[in-house]
């Protein structure tokens, strides 16, 4: 099963030392002294000044504005309608997907939106999308990767990312989708 948000930024602030060099509290110490209040400001500060990928930036910046998202308390219904009605029975696709992605790393970034979930690491690497009833589009970025089989262009999927790939069954997603998405996820 796919880890909790609040598990997944807990994971984020105990790895937090070793991936940029600082605890939780220096960052946010360092963000009080630099007066700011947006959310984009900070994390272009975290970045920019002090090289912190996207994924730790976003986390440190919503820490600092004791927020824990963008659209706080929405992210689950977000999802939570993505997988309504006639698409209900795609989710534990989603799930399994979003299980898969968790072991890459502590610095995913899972980022509901509201008609796909958006994969990120410094930049997107992915995204799921319930796009039918019947059928989930995992669109990936592999720049440079020619298209074959079920690797298909993105075309007018998803103008942000390289590939799509449609999933009908849970039995697709296998080794070699989760290799593409470990692929996109080490590109990012």
């Amino acid at each position: 099963m796919a880890k909790s948000p609040q598990e997944m930024k807990a994971a984020m602030i105990a790895g937090l030392a070793d991936k940029t060099g600082k605890a939780l509290p220096e960052w946010l110490a360092i963000l009080k002294a630099a007066k700011l209040s947006k959310h984009k400001e900070m994390v272009t500060l975290l970045k920019t000044k002090h090289g912190v990928t996207h994924g730790f930036a976003n986390m440190i910046a919503l820490q600092a504005l004791n927020s824990d998202s963008h659209t706080e308390g929405d992210t689950g219904s977000l999802v939570d309608s993505q997988y309504a009605g006639a698409k209900a029975a795609l989710r534990p696709m989603y799930e399994a997907i979003l299980a898969a992605v968790g072991k890459f790393g502590a610095d995913v970034e899972v980022s509901p939106k509201k008609a796909y979930v958006s994969l990120r690491r410094s930049k997107q690497f992915a995204i799921v999308q319930p796009s039918t009833a019947t059928r989930l589009d995992v669109g990936v970025n592999l720049p440079g990767l020619a298209p074959k089989g079920r690797l298909e262009a993105s075309g007018s999927f998803n103008a942000m990312l390289s590939h799509r790939v449609r999933l009908a069954t849970a039995a697709e997603i296998n080794a070699e989708l989760i290799g593409w998405l470990k692929r996109a996820y080490d590109g990012a």
